[in-house]
Order: structure tokens, then sequence, then C-alpha cells
């Protein structure tokens, strides 16, 4: 008898929390995804120096300096690029820790796991043996990695402060500059736009299915329901492209896009226009050199 009372008495484990079904989880993940590029509008209109500028400006210049790093040959170069990227973020009111968090730590991770081999596999000077394995690293070999890891971290940083710093209907009216064709402008445009359109649509419907839903179900019965529900967004997005097209055609569209800002070269754009050239010239000068030594003439 006091044996069942004092497990009546006795306080009940606390409940381990649950951590939601795998479509919860995916809605919340691209939720989060969504809110972060409502964040890349706010900087865009932030009084920054690559916000004042042309967008025309911002896309030659920042791919000038993109393509200057891919095509130079020394450190010393990729370097100089990187902090001119840290400066023009810093200028621009764009917080080091988003560059971090969303540029940084994923080309590191991603391009580290494609550098990890090439330690192991450029031939050259052996300078370390891993133990059991004994595997050669080369000096060659760290060199080929960072080369290749730095390269990445100078590109991603340029091209996120060109999407960060610019509104997404200013980059793709700017990329008619360049001659990219209208069907590949509209397409990315129309993306943009509707991409978050069905993000809404598939939230409203998973609050709507957990409103009517009693109880739990199991992963079969989770499953079945996640792979309908996919085929009704896939559905509504169908029709919602056809009635969104048809209602752009007779709407007068053509195939040009067209916004209500118009595009005015100023002086500060002439000015920042010359130097992006200067900079990407100075860089593309030094990139050619084989070293830096070379290039300051030493033995």
């Amino acid at each position: 008898m006091n044996a069942v009372l004092d497990q009546k008495l006795k306080p009940a484990a606390p409940r381990r929390k649950k951590r939601g079904s795998f479509v919860e989880r995916t809605l919340k993940t691209l939720v989060s995804e969504a809110e972060r590029a409502l964040f890349a509008e706010e900087l865009a209109r932030k009084d920054g120096l690559l916000q004042r500028l042309d967008p025309r400006v911002k896309i030659v210049g920042l791919l000038a300096l993109i393509l200057t790093t891919t095509l130079a040959r020394n450190f010393f170069t990729i370097i100089f690029i990187f902090a001119v990227a840290i400066t023009l973020a810093i200028l621009s009111r764009v917080p080091i820790r988003t560059l971090a968090t969303r540029a940084w730590l994923s080309a590191l991770t991603f391009t580290g796991t494609i550098a990890l081999p090439v330690i192991f596999i450029t031939p050259g000077n052996v300078i370390y043996h891993l133990p059991l394995l004994n595997w050669a690293i080369t000096e060659q070999g760290i060199t080929s990695a960072l080369y290749l890891i730095m390269r990445v971290e100078t590109t991603v940083t340029l091209s996120l402060l060109l999407v960060l710093c610019t509104l997404w209907t200013h980059v793709l009216k700017g990329l008619r500059v360049l001659r990219v064709p209208i069907v590949f402008v509209v397409i990315l445009g129309m993306t943009y736009r509707y991409i978050f359109v069905m993000l809404d649509t598939a939230r409203n419907m998973f609050e709507a299915g957990q409103s009517r839903l009693v109880g739990s179900l199991d992963g079969t019965e989770s499953r079945r329901i996640a792979a309908a529900s996919i085929g009704v967004l896939l559905t509504k997005s169908f029709y919602l492209n056809t009635e969104v097209y048809m209602a752009m055609q007779s709407r007068g569209f053509r195939g040009e896009v067209y916004t209500l800002d118009e595009f005015a070269m100023r002086q500060r754009d002439w000015l920042a226009l010359g130097a992006f050239t200067l900079t990407a010239i100075i860089a593309f000068w030094l990139g050619r050199q084989d070293s830096l030594a070379s290039w300051l003439n030493f033995p």
C-alpha cells in the first residue's frame, strides 16, 4: 500500500519537447530564409556607399574585381581584393557578422571539403606525414588549397555585397547592361518574386492541416500527407504561373523588363566607376606577377 502511495505521489518525469515533423522543420527553415531575404531588402535601402551608386556601376565594378581575383597568380593580390571587399562592406553598413555567417563559413566549409584532398595528392616538398595513414602533406598542396579557399571567399564576399546592397529588381535591370538575354532576366525575376508567394501558400496549407488535426500521426501517415501537400502545391504553382502570364500579356508585357526607377549616371557614379576600374587594373597587373617578391624585384 505504501509503495502504491509513493508511486502516486512521485512527481512525473518532465516530458521531452517534441521536435516537430519533417515538414514543420522544413517550413521553419524556409520562413527563416525568407526573413533573410527581407533583411537583404532592408540593407539595400540603407544610406551606404554601395547603396548610393548606380546598379550598373556596381555590377560592372564588382564583376571586374571577381574576374581579377579568379585570374590572380599570387596570394598578395587576392588578399588585397579581399581587403577592398571588407572596406566596401564597412562603408556600406553591411554587418561583418552577416558576411561571416552567410558567406565565409559556408564557403569555407564547402571549399575546404573540396580542397582537403589537394593537400595530399599535389606533388612537391613533403613537410609532414600523417600518423598511421602515412599520407604526405606537401608545401605545394597547402599553397594550392589556400589559393582556392581565398579565391572562393573573396568572390563570394563580392557577390554577396552586390546582392545585399542592391534591390533585386535593380540587379535584374542592370544585367541588361551586360547583354544578358531577356528570357534569363525574366525567369530570375519571376522566380524570386513568386517563390515567396508559394512559400506563404505552403505555410497556410500546413497551418490549416494542423488546426484540423486531433492527436498525432505516425511516420507513414505524415509522409503521405506531406506528399499529397507537395502535389497540391505544384498544381497551384502551375495554375498561378498560367494566370500571372496571361495577366502580364493583357497588360502589355512583351518580354522587356521595366521598372519605375530610371538609371541615371551622376558624378559620384562616374567617380566610383573610375575607382573600380583603376583598382581592377592595379590588381590585374599585380596578379600577373608570380609572387610579391618578383614584383618588388627581390632575389
